[in-house]
Formats: C-alpha cells, sequence, structure tokens
C-alpha cells in the first residue's frame, strides 16, 4: 500500500507541470495587459512601460517562464501584481469560507442524495419512486446560479429567513456561520445530490438483485438492515467515484456560487484576478486547486479497499 501511495503522489509531479505550463501560456498569450489595467485607462505610455517593466513583462516569454518556473519549484507561488501581496499568503486568508462551503456541501450532497437513493432503490416502481427521479432530473437541468437567484428570492426576499450575501466566518459564532451557508451550499449542493440520487438507485438496484441479496432476505433480516449494512455498503463503490470525480465539478461550482452570493473565498480572489490579468494568482490558484483534486481522487482509490475488501494496491 505505501509504494502505491508513493507511486501515484510522484505520479502527480508530471500532471502539475502540464497544469502549470498550460496555464502560464494560455494566460500570457490571452489579449489583455495588466500594466495598463494596473495604471488606468488614462496613463501614459511611458507609466505603462515603467509598470511592465516592474513586474518583468517587458521581458522575453521564455525568460518569464524559467524564472516562475524556479520559484514554483521552491514553494513561492509569486506575488499578486494587484495587491502586491505573496499568493500564497492571499490564498490562506480566502481559504476559510472556500473550505467551509466546500465542506457543508459535501456533507449535505451526500446526506441528501443517500437518503433519496436508497428510498428510491427500496420503492422503485411508486410514485415516490418517479417524483425523487424527477426531482433528480429537475435539480441537475437547472444552473447553479439559476437555484441561487430563486433560493435568495425564497428565503432572503419573500420570507425574510436568511442572508441575502455575505459570509460570516466561525470566530463570530456557530449560529451567524452556518446562517451564511445555508444557502449557498443548497445552491450547490442540489447539482450534486441530483447526479449521487439517481447513481445510488442504480447501484442499489444492481446489489438488491443479487443472489446473497435474496438469501439474507430469506433468512429474514430485517429491511432496514438489508438496505443499510448490505445493500448501501456493496453499492458504495460506484458512489465513491463518483463523489471523488465529482470534485472537479465542485471546484467550479465554488467560483460561481461564491460570486452570487459575494463570499470572499478563494472562488472570489479567482474572479477578481482574472479582471485584472493578476497572471501570478490565477497560476497559484489553479495549481493548488489540480493538486487538491488529484489528492481527493487518491484518497477515493485508497477507500475502495474499504468497502470491497478484493481490492487490494501493490
Amino acid at each position: 500500500m505505501a509504494t502505491y501511495i508513493i507511486r501515484r503522489l510522484l505520479s502527480m509531479l508530471p500532471v502539475v507541470a502540464i497544469v502549470a505550463i498550460f496555464v502560464f501560456l494560455l494566460l500570457h498569450l490571452a489579449p489583455g495587459d495588466p500594466a495598463a489595467i494596473m495604471v488606468g485607462e488614462n496613463a501614459t505610455p511611458e507609466a505603462i512601460a515603467q509598470i511592465r517593466q516592474k513586474l518583468g513583462l517587458d521581458e522575453p516569454l521564455w525568460t518569464q517562464f524559467v524564472v516562475w518556473t524556479l520559484s514554483l519549484l521552491h514553494g513561492d507561488l509569486g506575488r499578486s501584481t494587484f495587491w502586491n501581496d505573496p499568493v500564497t499568503t492571499l490564498i490562506a486568508q480566502r481559504a476559510e469560507p472556500s473550505i467551509a462551503l466546500a465542506s457543508t456541501t459535501l456533507v449535505f450532497t451526500l446526506v441528501v442524495a443517500l437518503v433519496l437513493g436508497v428510498t428510491s432503490a427500496a420503492k422503485a416502481g411508486t410514485a415516490l419512486d418517479r417524483f425523487v427521479m424527477g426531482f433528480a432530473v429537475l435539480g441537475f437541468s437547472v444552473p447553479s446560479f439559476v437555484i441561487g437567484y430563486l433560493l435568495i428570492f425564497l428565503f432572503s426576499i419573500q420570507l425574510k429567513w436568511l442572508p441575502v450575501q455575505g459570509y460570516s466566518p466561525i470566530g463570530e459564532g456557530t449560529g451567524p456561520w452556518l446562517r451564511s451557508l445555508v444557502l449557498p451550499t443548497m445552491t450547490l449542493g442540489l447539482v450534486y445530490v441530483s447526479l449521487i440520487a439517481r447513481i445510488t438507485r442504480a447501484a442499489m438496484l444492481d446489489v438488491l438483485s443479487e443472489d446473497y441479496m435474496r438469501t439474507a432476505r430469506a433468512k429474514g433480516v430485517a429491511r432496514p438492515a438489508l438496505l443499510l449494512k448490505h445493500a448501501l455498503k456493496n453499492a458504495a463503490v460506484p458512489i465513491v467515484t463518483v463523489v471523488g470525480t465529482g470534485v472537479g465539478l465542485l471546484i467550479g461550482g465554488v467560483v460561481i456560487t461564491e460570486t452570487v452570493f459575494n463570499i470572499p473565498g478563494i472562488g472570489r480572489l479567482v474572479v477578481d484576478a482574472i479582471a485584472r490579468r493578476d497572471y501570478p494568482i490565477i497560476q497559484g490558484v489553479v495549481i493548488v486547486f489540480s493538486g487538491v483534486y488529484m489528492l481527493v481522487n487518491l484518497v477515493v482509490d485508497l477507500s475502495y479497499t474499504f468497502f470491497d475488501p478484493r481490492i487490494s494496491y501493490q
């Protein structure tokens, strides 16, 4: 197992390198001059040239890439061209809202999706099954930002139960923290609830049709134990796989959701950086996100051995 983990970690390095090269070239070859954006519309060509020289943007592209790569190898993601602060510091300062939103979304998604998926499989062919699957199709078809604005209109403007926008740090109290996360979590989670509920239903139906499940029923195993202890665990591998691959969608959803609800997380940091052509921030966040995505998928692969003892890694 240890050898497999080390091999997987080493295999991530070329992937990160490819991502870094692709992002660097994409940003630097895209139209738009960050120096001109920093000094404003009325700046003189001389002022723009001074900023370009200060930022090193007047150097050849390959020179900029070598300098950036050497800094990256030392763990330095560079400094923001707009804020002039280290990118690692800016990411760390914005990490709490994003981690909180991703964590609550994951918990909300798993709890609701598993309940809906198991219930739908247990009541397959009934009106309840058709209602749940219809809800799943609807939730997966509507864009997240539309769901977000509908939830704001209903729960914030009409009912006035929850704040419209913003984020309350957990240090200011658990109650305000949870209230500020309810609508963003529902907005981001409904898409994944729909997806995972459908996968759970399909996997459960496959397992429930197996011979050993008929044997368990013949032995008089209670239905709740049959569904949760025997069927759900054996159906977990495809469900966990979808959860792992959905992390990429979750990261993209965090960016959109933080923008809709004005949450000062890493997603908002990226959106602001794109508007300002702040290359170091965009590059740094993409590399961090790609590393997180690969680590999550490694954890998902390792979890297979828990749900299915027949799987082993040498």
